[in-house]
């Protein structure tokens, strides 16, 4: 418990409280309390009157009796700890406050909670002297179970402020990441204007920037989502089991295998080993699952980046992975799955699934279109339309009402996992959509196809557009500035840039040239 003392109080003799011969009780009994304890504490002055009283159980007895407050129940009502104490005590001083008042105050957000009734009113008030847990525990009779009341009470806040501290932990570290991605942009933007930068610090952030990629798939979160995925998850398990042919006898790399569930698969489809590799910290939740299954004589699991690890073995003849994200490239993950193809597969092996390819479609959706894009022009009765050139150019994820799609789709790329190159991976494509409704085009919406082809007697494969089963990727919406008028039966045509983000090598950028204007996208 802290105490406020007066740096001006030395002591002098002039502070001492004067004897008196007129036999008061009161007298007597402050001088003899202060004989008792060695203290020689001034009078306590009533929170709610002038009265003075010589000792704190009087003060809290006079405030029951004359004014109807017992201020032991308001300290356990706001559960207050020694700070909330304090802070109550000078904002009663301070403001004068009725009894009537603090008593019909509601529990929550108590109008004390300013830093700035820390100060104190009145200086070496004893009130700021008592710890209030003291005075909980000791009032009246039953003094033990109020004392046990008052430690759960302390206990619960103490916990609250646990969580409390562990939110802001979180909000901290989300903010540190938001502060490297711009260090990093501050660096690369600073090495392109010189005409030379600092490779090391510039390699030094991307690898931080890798460290906050991988740490997201440390938590469990992400993998139950992703498993949950029934259009994914059994889409990669049907291609396995209906096809073991594919798998009997053979050496199988897993490129981020997360919890195991796709070495899991290859194992049980025939696979004579299996290599899991995933950098994120849920590789050791995925030795656990491994060993529990019994497949530990199967299955062997490497913590790292493929780029970085050695594998047990030179070459293996199959390589599996769940690499897709949004629009299909986010996240740039396929970069890794090509370099394990190209160091680690055998000659005749197979990357899956093997074959992918981006689609795109109009979308007719000017509910949509205005509670994003028009709000902005009248906000309240004011203008805040610039704020569409900062909200049109995020790129949006969520799932789509295919009674909104107003065009037939058109595929601008095919990606072949065995074959494709890194540079490959950025594209500029034309397209043509031939329009079946006549309304507003609002936005274009993008999806992808994914294919279990190469080898298979049994093929499979899933799409995540918004006609079929929704799935985790959900579909990207590109949301334009302002819609375009079109017919039914015309075709709408355009270009598509597709990039990655050189300041966040993981992010995307996506530029639409339409008719007569042209709108770059950010996906991050």
């Amino acid at each position: 418990m802290a105490e406020y003392t007066d740096p001006r109080n030395d002591g002098d003799a002039d502070d001492m409280p004067e004897l008196s011969d007129s036999g008061d009780d009161d007298d007597e009994d402050q001088w003899q309390c202060m004989e008792e304890d060695g203290s020689d504490r001034q009078p306590i002055t009533c929170l709610f009157c002038d009265r003075l009283l010589d000792s704190v159980s009087n003060t809290l007895q006079h405030c029951t009796a004359e004014h109807q407050v017992n201020l032991v129940d308001v300290i356990r009502r706001h559960n207050l700890d020694d700070y909330g104490y304090i802070k109550m005590i000078n904002f009663i001083r301070s403001t004068s406050c009725s009894a009537a008042s603090l008593t019909g105050l509601p529990d929550a957000a108590p109008p004390w909670d300013s830093e700035a009734f820390l100060r104190p009113v009145l200086q070496d008030d004893p009130l700021l002297q008592t710890d209030p847990e003291e005075l909980c525990g000791s009032e009246g009779s039953g003094a033990q179970s109020q004392s046990h009341d008052a430690l759960l009470q302390r206990a619960q806040a103490a916990e609250e402020r646990v969580c409390r501290s562990e939110e802001a932990l979180a909000r901290a570290m989300d903010d540190l990441h938001k502060l490297k991605l711009l260090a990093q942009g501050l660096v690369l933007n600073a090495g392109s204007g010189r005409g030379s930068g600092n490779p090391g610090a510039v390699a030094e952030l991307r690898e931080d920037e890798d460290e906050a990629y991988f740490s997201s798939y440390g938590h469990y979160g992400i993998h139950e989502e992703m498993l949950k995925d029934k259009v994914r998850t059994e889409s990669y398990r049907d291609f396995m089991y209906s096809n073991p042919e594919v798998f009997k006898d053979k050496v199988v790399l897993d490129v981020g295998c997360g919890t195991g569930i796709l070495s899991m698969f290859a194992a049980r489809a025939g696979a004579k080993q299996v290599i899991g590799v995933d950098q994120s910290e849920i590789i050791y939740q995925a030795m656990d699952i491994v060993r529990s299954n019994q497949l530990e004589d199967k299955i062997t699991l490497m913590k790292g980046r493929i780029e970085d690890i050695s594998l047990p073995v030179d070459k293996v003849d199959i390589i599996i992975s769940e690499w897709m994200g949004y629009f299909l490239l986010f996240e740039s993950m396929l970069d890794s799955v090509l370099h394990a193809r190209d160091l680690y597969l055998a000659d005749g092996g197979s990357v899956y699934p093997d074959l992918c390819n981006i689609s795109l479609a109009a979308l007719g959706d000017t509910q949509k279109h205005h509670d994003r894009i028009a709000f902005w022009d009248d906000v309240y009765g004011f203008n805040m339309a610039c704020m569409k050139k900062a909200v049109a150019p995020e790129a949006v994820v969520e799932v789509v009402n295919a009674d909104t799609l107003i065009s037939e789709p058109t595929v601008i790329q095919t990606l072949d996992c065995n074959k494709v190159c890194l540079s490959e991976l950025e594209f500029v494509s034309d397209f043509c959509l031939k329009m079946t409704d006549t309304t507003d085009c609002t936005a274009i919406v993008g999806y992808f196809d994914i294919f279990f082809d190469k080898g298979c007697s049994n093929k499979v494969m899933f799409s995540t557009g918004p006609q079929v089963t929704k799935t985790h990727w959900k579909q990207t919406v590109f949301l334009l500035e302002r819609p375009v008028p079109v017919q039914a039966g015309e075709e709408l045509r355009g270009k598509i840039t597709v990039r990655k983000n050189k300041k966040d090598p993981r992010s995307l950028l996506v530029t639409f040239d339409l008719r007569d204007r042209k709108q770059t996208y950010s996906l991050q």
